[in-house]
């Protein structure tokens, strides 16, 4: 009876939580089932920072071709910048599945998965800047306040499947992007919400993550210092039952101790077979790395994996859009289309929610002087997919103009694809709420709504 009280403390199934006063300090992370019934249990969103032209990638468009170095019809398309003469897409698009989606060919390793995509070609959001963009993607709201990101929002809202690795983790090679930490911020819930931020350019785990490993203390040694440490700071937290820091501190310093044991298993790719290695090409890219080790997570529990491409803005393509777009995909297209087949060999897939796409797109003219052959920001029109998790496979929502500038047909708005996510893990986007300064605030502020129709 000892014992199960101790796990159900663990989960928070007796009752008493430190905010109630009833109990013991209880884990922020303890799982937690979704007040309406929903397909996705956790999510894998690769954030292709910069912004990944669509009408090269998911947008096909002839007309924009036949118009190649002509100025469009609608005269001047005004973003960030000035851009100038039409710039036709050199790479071939082709249909693939039954669903006869048509995807470029810098993505051709997804085409056996096509009939599994929700292709999204009607995304728009609020500003064409980077800053802006990367905060309402990931938080919600354009503007640099303090808003928790979506994965924090996510985790929590359903906690954490494994309390030895952090729920959410951020990981980006050889550095940060643009707005650093604040794309994984809790804010004002509960710091144990915090993406946790890993630099997947190392293999070793020692370099992954940060002073995973006591040289000074065993193990056995650690556990009796945490579990004094620990009584001490319970009591002091029983007498202010509103120290979230507090409460994030706690459970930091637990988390730490287990992911001693967990993260060398986890983060280790050496342990996958051969096989699974080679169709990854881990050995030729660290995207590839990075993609295995996402799977490696969530296999393992963790709610929410953010996967981005590189440090600063990679798919930022102001010059030079044809080669940077040809060098990124090939980083990355073989791993996401090994992602998808290993997630649904092993019976992953379904509850699995995979988001691809970056802040917003790029201009189908070319950006000023022209001779650089660069496309400008474009937040009036741009594509990403979901794939698993309950979405509808095989299926291409909304449209952009003829020549892939603005969405014109089943807009869709951040806010909106924010909603659908929350909706497909099984939240009323409206009903997740967290009271602070007075007012309760959500991810989609006071805006956004279910798209029906991306919902198998």
């Amino acid at each position: 009876m000892l014992g199960l009280a101790e796990l159900l403390s663990q989960d928070a199934l007796l009752g008493g939580t430190a905010a109630d006063g009833k109990g013991a300090y209880s884990n922020p992370m303890a799982p937690k089932l979704p007040p309406l019934p929903g397909k996705a249990k956790r999510v894998i969103h690769l954030f292709m920072n910069g912004g990944p032209s669509q009408v090269d990638t998911f947008d096909p468009k002839p007309e924009l071709r036949r118009y190649d170095g002509k100025n469009l019809p609608m005269g001047n398309l005004r973003t960030a910048t000035d851009t100038g003469a039409a710039m036709g897409s050199p790479f071939e698009f082709k249909k693939y599945g039954e669903s006869g989606i048509e995807i470029s060919e810098l993505f051709s390793h997804l085409g056996e998965h096509a009939d599994d995509l929700c292709v999204i070609r009607s995304m728009h959001t609020n500003i064409p800047d980077h800053g802006p963009s990367l905060l309402m993607m990931n938080c919600g709201t354009p503007v640099p306040v303090a808003r928790p990101s979506m994965g924090s929002w996510i985790t929590y809202g359903l906690g954490t499947e494994n309390q030895s690795l952090p729920g959410f983790v951020a990981m980006c090679p050889g550095g940060y992007p643009i707005l650093d930490t604040q794309n994984w911020q809790s804010a004002f819930l509960p710091g144990a919400y915090q993406g946790t931020y890993i630099d997947t350019q190392h293999k070793e785990v020692e370099k992954l993550i940060e002073h995973v490993r006591n040289d000074a203390m065993t193990l056995p040694e650690q556990r009796r210092m945490l579990d004094f440490v620990g009584e001490r700071n319970r009591r002091h937290l029983e007498k202010r039952r509103d120290e979230a820091d507090l409460e994030a501190r706690i459970h930091s310093y637990e988390l730490a101790y287990r992911m001693q044991i967990e993260a060398a298993d986890a983060f280790d790719i050496e342990r996958e077979p051969a096989y699974i290695r080679e169709m990854y090409g881990v050995e030729d890219s660290v995207q590839a790395r990075q993609i295995l080790i996402a799977r490696r997570l969530v296999e393992r529990g963790v709610r929410y994996v953010q996967v981005w491409h590189g440090k600063k803005q990679p798919w930022d393509t102001h010059t030079k859009n044809t080669d940077t777009h040809r060098k990124l995909a090939g980083e990355c297209s073989k791993a996401i289309g090994a992602l998808l087949s290993d997630l649904k060999q092993r019976g992953l897939l379904e509850e699995t929610l995979v988001i691809w796409g970056g802040e917003f797109g790029r201009t189908p003219t070319a950006q000023v002087p022209v001779d650089k052959a660069g496309r400008d920001h474009n937040h009036h029109g741009f594509s990403m997919w979901l794939a698993g998790g309950g979405v509808r496979g095989g299926y291409v929502h909304g449209a952009t103009d003829d020549f892939g500038f603005k969405a014109v047909e089943n807009k869709v708005h951040v806010h909106d694809l924010h909603a659908t996510i929350l909706h497909l893990l099984g939240f009323d986007h409206e009903k997740l709420t967290y009271r602070y300064a007075g007012r309760d605030f959500r991810l989609t502020d006071v805006e956004g709504k279910v798209v029906r129709e991306l919902i198998a």
